[in-house]
C-alpha cells in the first residue's frame, strides 16, 4: 500500500501539469474521463510492480554478480561482462528503438534514405547497434575508471571536449539524433543494472569508496553513444 501511494505521489505533478494547462490554459474539459482514470490507475499500478521488481530482483543481482566477479579477480571476464552488460541492455532499450524507429522514418521523408520497409529497418537497426555498441564500450571504460581509480572529472570533460569537436565536423542531420541518443540510453532497463554493477564493484575492492567510485557509470553510458552517433554520421 506504502509502495502504491508512493508511486501515486510521483505521478501527482505530472497530473497536476497537465490538468492546469488543459483547463486553466486551453481551457478545454477533459473527455473520456473515465479511460483517463483507468490509464493513469494502471501507470501506478505498473510504476510501483517495476520499481518493487528492481529492489527484489535487478539491483541485488547486479550486485552480486559484481561481487563475484570481483572476487574472481579476474580483469578480463569482469570487463566482458561490463561490456555485454552494456550492449544487452541498451540493445533492448525501448525508449531506443522508438528513438530508432522515428529516425529512421524522418531520415525517408528527408530523401536521405530509400522509402522502403527494409531501409527504414537497415537504418534503425544501424543505429541500434551502434548505439549498443557505444554503451558497451562506455560501461568497460566505467568500470576501467573504478579499478585504476581515475579521476572521473577530468574523462568526462575530455569526453564533452572530443563531442564538441565531432559536432563540428558532423553532417547537421546526424547532430540531433545523436545527442538524442545519449540520453535514451539512460533508461528503465539500463540503469538499474550498470548502477547495481558499480556500487557492487566499488564496495568489492579495498580502497573504493561506493560513494566516490561507485557512480559514474551511467555519464559514460550517456556520454559514448553522443561521441558514436557523431563518428557514425561523419563516416557514412
Amino acid at each position: 500500500m506504502l509502495s502504491l501511494l508512493g508511486s501515486a505521489r510521483d505521478l501527482l505533478p505530472i497530473i497536476l501539469v497537465i490538468a492546469f494547462f488543459q483547463i486553466v490554459v486551453l481551457q478545454q474539459p477533459l473527455e473520456h474521463i473515465a479511460s483517463l482514470v483507468a490509464g493513469v490507475s494502471f501507470v501506478i499500478l505498473g510504476l510501483t510492480f517495476f520499481i518493487y521488481g528492481l529492489n527484489m530482483g535487478l539491483f541485488p543481482l547486479g550486485e552480486s554478480m559484481a561481487h563475484a566477479f570481483a572476487r574472481k579477480g579476474s580483469a578480463f571476464w569482469l570487463l566482458a561482462f561490463a561490456f555485454a552488460l552494456g550492449f544487452g541492455t541498451t540493445i533492448a532499450e525501448p525508449a531506443l528503438i522508438v528513438v530508432a524507429d522515428e529516425a529512421a522514418r524522418v531520415a525517408a521523408d528527408g530523401g536521405q534514405i530509400v522509402n522502403s520497409e527494409q531501409s527504414l529497418k537497415s537504418y534503425a537497426d544501424s543505429l541500434r547497434l551502434i548505439v549498443a555498441l557505444s554503451v558497451g564500450v562506455a560501461i568497460v571504460v566505467g568500470v576501467l575508471r573504478i579499478l585504476l581509480n581515475w579521476p572521473i572529472h577530468l574523462m568526462i570533460m575530455a569526453g564533452y571536449v572530443l563531442v564538441i569537436v565531432l559536432t563540428t565536423l558532423a553532417p547537421a542531420e546526424i547532430i540531433g539524433i545523436a545527442y538524442d541518443s545519449g540520453g535514451v540510453t539512460t533508461s528503465t532497463i539500463t540503469v538499474p543494472l550498470v548502477t547495481a554493477l558499480g556500487i557492487g564493484l566499488a564496495s568489492s575492492i579495498n580502497g573504493r569508496n561506493p560513494m566516490l567510485d561507485g557512480f559514474g557509470l551511467i555519464a559514460f553510458a550517456s556520454l559514448m553513444p553522443i561521441i558514436f552517433v557523431l563518428i557514425y554520421g561523419i563516416v557514412s
